[in-house]
């Protein structure tokens, strides 16, 4: 200690403690788990894995992390656990026989399931002392890490707002769709329903040009500039759809069938499987039985909602 100029001991002044390092725990390792392992400790993170086959975590333990022997410890080491599984039945099996390590810890599942599932799974984890933030990522794994990437999230917002720096390591956008533990799933699915809807007309459009002696490269152009259309219809359909309205003015149901089902016509005259295109002409002839042949196509997003036919 030093003197002051009063006499009174000066006490020496210390140096701050460094601050702990974030740390978090991710189990399931699958490309996605381990993208985000990865992702976290490029941010400085201490992470904990777990994972049912161990080697999996061999070059991410080699980067600085640790393996955890079991499902218990893993929890044990952090707050926070990211869960990126392949469903919520397969969360079941991997946290029920560590019950008793969940108390007082965030689960931020990541995993795929249906809106139902993920509101399940957050009572059964608050029943156990734990609470769930449900998350439904955007991307594919080459997308986790990046700024422009983006995760809906849904849960407890004091949660998501506690824990928004780990959030955004995963992505760099985190959008909170509200308290109700399903709404994140829900958002997911319905990317998800675009998606594999999408594709599968893409890979319909590739099979019939190749039948035709084209190739993929060789319609890209013709296919991106038809999938860029895409946005513009949703706009000028999503106002009328909500206000109840399915005037004729622009486009016919009728006009649709007889576009559907040249497409059905085309793809069954070059060889190609019409299970896509029959199925898109069953729909539209569902509306035409309806009554809906002078109404716009979008008389189809009732229909389908109504479950009529099923």
């Amino acid at each position: 200690m030093h003197s002051s100029s009063t006499g009174q001991p000066q006490s020496q002044s210390q140096p701050p403690s460094p601050s702990p390092s974030p740390s978090v725990t991710v189990i399931g390792l699958g490309p996605m788990g381990r993208a985000m392992a990865a992702a976290f400790l490029d941010r400085g993170y201490e992470v904990t894995l777990w994972n049912r086959t161990a080697s999996r975590a061999d070059d991410l333990v080699a980067r600085g992390a640790r393996f955890a022997p079991d499902v218990a410890e893993a929890l044990a080491a952090n707050e926070v656990a990211v869960l990126s599984l392949t469903d919520y039945a397969a969360m079941y099996e991997v946290l029920e026989p560590a019950a008793a390590a969940l108390a007082g810890r965030v689960l931020v599942n990541l995993s795929s399931d249906t809106p139902e599932q993920a509101r399940a799974a957050a009572r059964w984890a608050a029943e156990r002392g734990a609470v769930q933030l449900t998350g439904g990522v955007t991307v594919p794994p080459s997308g986790i890490g990046r700024p422009e990437s983006s995760t809906f999230y849904s849960g407890p917002r004091e949660v998501f707002d506690a824990h928004r720096p780990l959030l955004e390591a995963v992505t760099g956008r985190t959008d909170h769709r509200g308290e109700d533990p399903g709404t994140a799933a829900l958002f997911y699915q319905i990317g998800m329903t675009m998606f594999w809807t999408s594709m599968l007309g893409y890979w319909q459009a590739v099979a019939l040009a190749r039948a035709n002696g084209l190739t993929a490269a060789g319609i890209l152009e013709h296919a991106a500039d038809t999938a860029n259309s895409l946005p513009g219809f949703f706009a000028f359909y999503a106002e009328r759809i909500d206000a109840g309205r399915h005037d004729g003015d622009v486009d016919r149901l009728a006009m649709a069938m007889a576009s559907v089902e040249h497409v059905l016509h085309t793809s069954a005259a070059a060889g190609v499987d019409t299970t896509l295109p029959a199925a898109v002409a069953a729909l539209v002839r569902r509306g035409m039985d309806a009554g809906h042949a002078a109404d716009s196509f979008s008389a189809l997003a009732d229909l389908m909602g109504s479950g009529a036919g099923a």
